[in-house]
């Protein structure tokens, strides 16, 4: 809301309060951005993988640009597009887009996702899976620990394949995503009806991305598919993947409990084991590493916990310990949902909302990518919203001069030596892919 009156402050009336300051931004730290995009040449895989229909005649804004302008107001923590409607005025923005007199508006943006097909959407995962594949390549990953889950976007009307989950009691979609447990890069997406079950499809996150190196798949009982475990064994993959108890397999581990006439049955106890399970409708027999616990003063009663793996060499204690680091998952999922609007179901289509899932998801692995390589050691597990903080939300001026263009910070910015300490290290930056 714009006020030309001077409001005053009633605890000190001396002051008065009114936004006519002037052309003057508080988003200036999204040049760090920027220009980090600029040293990965983010422009370049834009037009390498993206492949839009444009039947538009003398456009005012190119398609990647506007892509480029949603994930920068994502980043900078603008979910709707109708503040797009104040920020094709903001003087940062406009700056770094080489300077245009506006930017694209909410109808235009709006516009954009209606020209999207389905089509794109597997273009635009492959912009966030090329980011993944740059950070691999700068710190030399070796080990990847593919974490797969399921989680739930509300909708609120009509959209196209909305449904009702019955494990989430309400309406919406059931996307499928996937992570690297160890570094938190996202790795793939798949926005489906709210009610498809959790494996469905999963295989293709997984096998489309490089293995040239050591991989593990872990997911929950909502995984426990023979598809998944054929392919990890054919492929080299090694699982960690928990059963849902049965009736067979409880009778099973219970030949394996063992009790002795020194068993202290007044203390709590937890015995390992593993046991070889087939079902009927897997090809192979595999291992299931068995977890039975008997609490202190239960004489009959004994729980049973199923994680199916194929590591070899390893004891059944190893294998729960690898499964329940999988509780890093719900942080990721939580950071790109909270932090990037991954679940931000504004439009009626399906497409146009896988569309702007895919867009959560390339900000989502842009910042990690710009963490892990030029952020100090103290800063790299910093969550979006602190980045916003301390490096995004800067205030600024910008000034012309004949041809140059100055961006005055705010000298009373607390985290300046932070500030110019990242923006030395993007000057520095090489890619190495």
């Amino acid at each position: 809301m714009s006020t030309l009156q001077h409001k005053q402050l009633t605890f000190n009336k001396n002051i008065t309060l009114a936004n006519d300051g002037g052309k003057i931004s508080s988003d200036s730290g999204l040049v760090l951005i920027k220009e980090f995009m600029h040293r990965i040449g983010f422009s370049s895989i834009l037009e390498e993988q993206v492949k839009l229909t444009d039947s538009r005649r003398n456009p005012n804004h190119m398609y990647n640009d506007i892509i480029e302008q949603l994930l920068l107001q994502h980043i900078a923590s603008y979910s709707k597009d109708v503040a797009a409607n104040r920020l094709r005025l903001d003087p940062i923005f406009k700056t770094i887009f080489s300077n245009k007199s506006t930017l694209a508006s909410q109808p235009t943006i709006s516009r954009f996702f209606q020209a999207i097909t389905k089509e794109n959407i597997p273009q635009f995962m492959q912009v966030a899976q090329q980011l993944a594949d740059m950070q691999i390549a700068q710190n030399n990953i070796q080990d990847m620990v593919i974490d797969l889950d399921s989680t739930h976007s509300d909708t609120y009307g009509n959209q196209e394949s909305s449904d009702f989950n019955n494990h989430y009691q309400t309406n919406g979609y059931h996307p499928l995503v996937a992570f690297d447990g160890l570094t938190g890069m996202f790795l793939g997406a798949e926005l489906r009806p709210g009610n498809v079950y959790t494996s469905r499809n999963i295989v293709t996150h997984f096998s489309k991305h490089p293995c040239n190196m050591n991989s593990m798949v872990r997911g929950d009982s909502g995984f426990a598919k023979p598809e998944i475990y054929n392919f990890c064994n054919e492929n080299d993959i090694r699982f960690v993947i928990r059963l849902k108890a049965n009736s067979r397999l409880r009778s099973e581990a219970e030949r394996y409990v063992l009790y002795s006439d020194e068993t202290d049955f007044r203390t709590h106890e937890v015995q390992y084991f593993f046991l070889t399970y087939q079902a009927a409708s897997w090809k192979n027999a595999e291992r299931v590493a068995v977890r039975a616990t008997r609490d202190a003063g239960s004489f009959l009663f004994t729980r049973f916990e199923f994680v199916l793996s194929n590591f070899r060499n390893v004891s059944p204690e190893t294998v729960f310990a690898l499964y329940q680091k999988r509780g890093t998952m719900e942080n990721f999922i939580k950071e790109i949902k909270n932090g990037f609007y991954f679940d931000k179901t504004d439009s009626s289509t399906f497409t146009e909302n896988s569309a702007r899932m895919a867009l959560a998801c390339i900000s989502y692995n842009l910042i990690h990518l710009f963490k892990k390589t030029v952020l100090p050691d103290s800063e790299r597990n910093s969550t979006i919203a602190t980045l916003r903080f301390k490096l995004i939300h800067i205030g600024a001026k910008v000034t012309k001069h004949a041809r140059r263009i100055a961006i005055h910070l705010a000298s009373s910015n607390v985290y300046d030596g932070l500030f110019w300490t990242v923006f030395q290290r993007i000057q520095s930056f090489k890619l190495l892919i």
